[in-house]
């Protein structure tokens, strides 16, 4: 079986979770990152869950003779699962040039290199920030891409157009866009979950290190939005069934004749206000959470949620963990991290 996956990114939250799955599903992963947004010791805990070394480069991917070296070294790669980018969306109303650049940058990088390689399958890691501000909140793939709400969101709607465009003119490549709605939680076992360098941009980190006494307070931005109470509504799904979405949308994509390129939505079709994850959170781990409610943070979107059909009954894909199973693991892996 020619099982090798190159996993850029595959240090970072998502990316280590996806590299557990890929193992327990026979693959063998191959992770290049160069830890800007991951930390080193992500590495020994994968290797503990899954009771062998993975393999690994620490490469910038927007560095084509470096990784080059990486497909030379490994030619008979199966395909490729790129989440190697940056992801937040007031750092990048703030640093649209770094955006773009890294972004789009990595990418071109690993289509021109599967194309000089010949390898076929790309799994690629894309957001649901490409619907925008929809005029319907439950979104399917057939949901018109709207204009983008920040710069990280064009970059993936820009991503996604490369990637079609080179699909089409290709001879040999094959894609799926798997469009992630807000992915939450930690893998079960305590030993791996969401680590961002510095102060996070994402809602539960923040959330979890302020009730770790490492934030003064969680502060939710905007309270006046057009929805139950006031507060944003997310689709928020658990990062093990997002992980075992990209083995779903990897073993179809090997089955599927030249050229296809396909979008998958990955949520849970339910949306939860922010204020409905601070109060679930403090129910399942009673506890208290130290918030307040501050300004509407620009690029963000009032409300959104998956229609996720179409990943249902293409890739026989649906969500086992809930919101209380997420808020739970979320909280045990906070507890292992130093204060």
């Amino acid at each position: 079986m020619n099982n090798k996956i190159l996993v850029t990114g595959g240090a970072g939250y998502i990316g280590s979770h996806t590299v557990v799955e890929l193992i327990d599903n026979g693959y063998l992963p191959i992770i290049v990152d160069d830890f800007r947004n991951s930390n080193p010791l992500v590495l020994d805990k994968l290797n503990e869950i899954v009771g062998q070394t993975v393999p690994f480069y620490n490469i910038d991917c927007t560095d084509k003779k470096k990784m080059d070296k990486v497909f030379a070294e490994h030619p008979d790669l199966m395909g490729v699962i790129h989440f190697a980018a940056y992801k937040a969306v007031g750092e990048s109303v703030e640093k649209p040039l770094m955006y773009y650049q890294n972004n789009l940058g990595s990418l071109m990088v690993v289509l021109e290199l599967m194309e000089a390689y010949k390898i076929s399958n790309l799994v690629f890691s894309s957001s649901c920030t490409v619907y925008g501000e929809p005029k319907v909140v439950e979104v399917s793939e057939q949901t018109p891409i709207q204009e983008a709400t920040s710069p990280y969101g064009d970059t993936k709607i820009v991503s996604e157009k490369i990637i079609t465009n080179t699909v089409n003119a290709s001879a040999q490549l094959k894609a799926t866009l798997l469009r992630y709605f807000n992915p939450i939680g930690a893998h079960p076992s305590a030993k791996i979950g969401e680590l961002p360098n510095g102060v996070p941009n994402n809602l539960l980190p923040y959330l979890t290190q302020t009730v770790n006494g490492i934030r003064e307070v969680l502060t939710v931005f905007g309270g006046d939005y057009n929805t139950k109470d006031g507060t944003c509504i997310r689709d928020y799904i658990h990062v093990v069934d997002l992980a075992k979405a990209h083995v779903k949308a990897l073993n179809w994509l090997d089955n599927q004749k030249l050229p296809v390129v396909e979008s998958f939505n990955i949520g849970t079709e339910k949306g939860n206000t922010i204020m409905d994850v601070i109060k679930t959170f403090e129910k399942v781990n009673n506890l208290k959470v130290n918030y307040k409610i501050g300004e509407r943070r620009e690029g963000d979107v009032e409300q959104i949620y998956a229609n996720t059909q179409k990943a249902k009954e293409v890739l026989n894909w649906s969500c086992e963990y809930s919101l209380d199973d997420a808020l739970k693991h979320q909280w045990a892996w906070e507890k292992t991290l130093k204060k």
